[in-house]
């Protein structure tokens, strides 16, 4: 079976490669355009376990359309991070071109999809959607009630919000704007492969993930926190809690892309079994699911960092780098986002199986054997 997974080179795309070309019976496919910094790196090794790079942009339609035929489609193609497009900061190639960020995120989040979905439709691939927790609504995830412990802040019993309980955030949940430039392109990209898949026929899933993390990933403080916050403490630049008081009490769940990959290879299995599959089947799987480690991968920035200073206390790299505190909120932050994957587990018998002290492992002992990953990464701003 042939796969095509757009964004391949990057982080999540580069490991749902591996996992794949592991089984029997996968031929794999990658497409990337290369513009996150240190993506390059992947595409050797790639290619050395038998994947096959293309470097081409989403929004090149042709070059999309043009693609050999594969049977399913993995999108892992987005500019993932909640403050794109909102202005072109001075660091931004985008500011000495003069284009427009909120354009640029426009056509890479959506026209992009808009091309996968036709290839789709002309191969009648089937496609499964990598989308984000950040489709739900800021003001609704503004609206929980929370409070305080000791390190991180905690949902208090009584909740009237829609779609949220002890187990975190479910499906139910708003996705009423706002939701950030980023949140709202991919939930237009939900949208709209529901529609093209429905009209053309083509199998469809949807996975809202939690934050992924593990090692390799290319850490920034607006994604890949844990991985950008990890290397940095280690070898001794310059953090900052910002927002919701500086206390570094927002809390976010973790997921590693194996996991993710496990419940994919189900999704496809169960596709490809005749007559599975149907998008008018009263007990069909629901197309769309919140995929996370939930409440039991929990963590808050603080407990993070008390972590890596258990970890390296003491470091050859020299006395720890200056830790700062910024008491005003970004726009689109959200305190606490922990999904709620119950739905999931019922369908799938699907959990994640690598804890959050694992993942945090692998991260560690990737950031000691890389001294360089935050030049590499461009995060030493």
């Amino acid at each position: 079976m042939r796969l095509l997974i757009t964004g391949g080179c990057g982080f999540v795309g580069s490991l749902l490669t591996k996992f794949f070309l592991s089984k029997e019976g996968w031929e794999v496919l990658l497409v990337d355009n290369f513009c996150r910094p240190g993506s390059e790196q992947n595409r050797r090794p790639l290619e050395c376990l038998g994947a096959t790079v293309i470097e081409a942009d989403l929004r090149d339609r042709n070059a999309i359309l043009s693609l050999p035929a594969c049977h399913w489609v993995i999108d892992c193609a987005a500019n993932p991070s909640v403050l794109a497009g909102l202005d072109a900061r001075p660091s931004s190639p985008l500011a000495s071109t003069g284009e427009s960020p909120s354009l640029t995120l426009v056509d890479h989040n959506l026209l992009g999809t808009v091309h996968v979905l036709e290839y789709c439709k002309r191969h009648l691939a089937g496609l499964v959607l990598v989308s984000t927790s950040r489709v739900y609504s800021t003001d609704a995830l503004s609206s929980v009630k929370l409070k305080s412990s000791n390190s991180r802040f905690e949902l208090q019993p009584e909740q009237t919000t829609a779609g949220l309980s002890s187990q975190g955030i479910s499906e139910l949940f708003s996705t009423a704007p706002p939701l950030s430039l980023y949140g709202v392109t991919k939930l237009a990209s939900e949208w709209l492969a529901r529609e093209y898949a429905h009209a053309f026929g083509f199998p469809l899933w949807i996975n809202r993930c939690g934050l992924m993390a593990g090692a390799g990933q290319f850490g920034r403080a607006d994604q890949g926190i844990i991985a950008y916050w990890m290397h940095r403490y280690l070898y001794r630049h310059p953090l900052s809690f910002i927002g919701y008081g500086g206390m570094g009490f927002q809390v976010r769940d973790c997921l590693h892309p194996v996991d993710l990959a496990n419940l994919i290879s189900r999704q496809i299995k169960f596709s490809a079994a005749p007559g599975s599959y149907s998008h008018t089947a009263v007990d069909q799987p629901s197309t769309t699911l919140n995929v996370s480690g939930g409440i039991e991968s929990a963590f808050s920035l603080l407990e993070l960092h008390q972590w890596c200073e258990r970890r390296w206390g003491s470091s050859k790299y020299g006395p720890p780098g200056k830790l700062t505190t910024v008491l005003e909120n970004r726009r689109y932050d959200a305190p606490w986002i922990v999904l709620d994957s119950s739905l999931a587990q019922r369908q799938w018998g699907w959990t994640a199986q690598r804890s959050k002290e694992e993942i945090w492992e692998e991260i560690a002992e990737h950031a000691e054997e890389h001294p360089d990953w935050l030049q590499i990464s461009q995060a030493l701003s």
